[in-house]
């Protein structure tokens, strides 16, 4: 899909670098040319991997940046080499340009002073994200994000299932108990600490606590509050495929699955994934999205530079790009990713507003209003305190 037009290019060069970055955006891209950006992301998805690659594409073609893809297993790995270099006093030449963060990870760099910044309200195509209506664009599992990392993608914690098999899903989380209990060996999740696995603990919890806004504030009380969760899961895990002693890996593992039909329902955060993976073969046709009736989590991707970068110029110009509205609508497309836009389409050129209006959500994807109600992801210290816990719990198969 090629929607680039001269409206669309003045947008990935407009808007001088604030006082403090101390040069324009102009001088950015200058510095950017010829540099090597080394994007620490996730690499368990190959859609996703397709994305990147055609993202750094544009970049070398456009602005004569390299961009190579360091495919992690989980961010923490970055997030440590990045630790590393300080601890070694290498504040300059660092290993890692640009990495694909939000969550603890993100609180445990600018808690650390760890993180570049702030300077994506000077990047051009920043103007047009929706900081009014998805929160979560400036606020990072409760952590102000400061300007110190870019939204580039929305998402919403999904489950998909086959109609073949679940004529109606379950409407909450002591619901999908209750199903499971109808259909045992028929559900299961990754294992923490994968991001999916954590966030059905942390979407389970935020049901089964006594009081919600706990999970607002730093993990306080852990064991009381935990405490509901861990009865549940206790009911649940003998339920679950394999009795809950062996799981998936993480959410591509889940979706074979579901394929191969060993499951009847499957996690995603991304609330069109299961309609991209229909158009590719990878699930089948009756597989539809559904969430639960009081709403579930949901959270913005970003990509942040650590404050030792070598490419600081290369990581801006690619992450700014990351977040234009030609990028942002071919992620959105089902059939490449199908990431929600994080901009505010209704202030976009009208050629790249039609372009989102134009694309398809697919056949098993929920409208933002059937999404229903965004919860917000409980602060970075409760993610620590359950992955310990299930761990202690149940990583053996207890």
């Amino acid at each position: 899909m090629r929607i680039l037009t001269a409206a669309l290019a003045a947008v990935l060069t407009f808007t001088p670098l604030a006082a403090a970055s101390a040069q324009s955006w102009d001088e950015v891209v200058d510095k950017a040319r010829g540099q090597l950006v080394f994007w620490n992301a996730w690499g368990g998805d190959e859609r996703i991997n397709a994305y990147i690659t055609w993202a750094g594409d544009q970049v070398q073609a456009r602005y004569g940046v390299t961009v190579q893809h360091v495919k992690l297993a989980d961010t923490s790995e970055a997030v440590a080499r990045v630790v590393a270099e300080k601890a070694a006093g290498r504040s300059d030449g660092g290993s890692v340009d640009l990495i694909w963060i939000n969550g603890e990870n993100f609180a445990a760099m600018k808690r650390n002073n760890l993180l570049f910044g702030p300077w994506t309200a000077d990047a051009p195509n920043y103007r047009y994200v929706d900081t009014v209506n998805k929160k979560t664009t400036t606020v990072d599992f409760t952590v102000p994000v400061d300007h110190l990392e870019a939204p580039w993608g929305m998402a919403q914690f999904v489950f998909m299932h086959d109609t073949a098999h679940v004529k109606t899903p379950p409407e909450s989380i002591l619901g999908l108990l209750e199903w499971a209990k109808n259909n045992p060996g028929r559900f299961t999740f990754p294992q923490p600490p994968n991001f999916l696995g954590t966030t059905f603990l942390k979407q389970a919890l935020i049901e089964l606590v006594v009081t919600p806004a706990v999970l607002q504030a730093p993990a306080a009380d852990i064991q009381e509050n935990t405490a509901p969760l861990w009865a549940y899961l206790d009911a649940l895990h003998p339920l679950m495929w394999r009795r809950g002693e062996v799981y998936p890996q993480n959410g591509p593992a889940l979706q074979r699955l579901l394929d191969d039909g060993e499951v009847s329902i499957a996690l995603s955060f991304q609330p069109a994934e299961a309609s991209g993976l229909i158009a590719q073969g990878k699930l089948p046709d009756t597989v539809r999205t559904f969430v639960l009736n009081n709403g579930t989590i949901g959270n913005t991707n970003f990509v942040a530079i650590p404050f030792n970068a070598n490419a600081k110029e290369g990581a801006m110009v690619m992450a700014n790009f990351l977040m234009s509205p030609e990028a942002q609508a071919h992620k959105q497309n089902p059939e490449v990713w199908g990431s929600f836009t994080v901009l505010d389409v209704e202030r976009l050129p009208e050629d790249a507003k039609a372009t989102f209006q134009n694309l398809q959500l697919g056949v098993a994807t929920l409208s933002p209003g059937e999404l229903g109600i965004t919860q917000l992801e409980p602060h970075p210290s409760w993610v620590a305190a359950l992955e310990a816990e299930w761990a202690k719990r149940y990583a053996s198969g207890k």
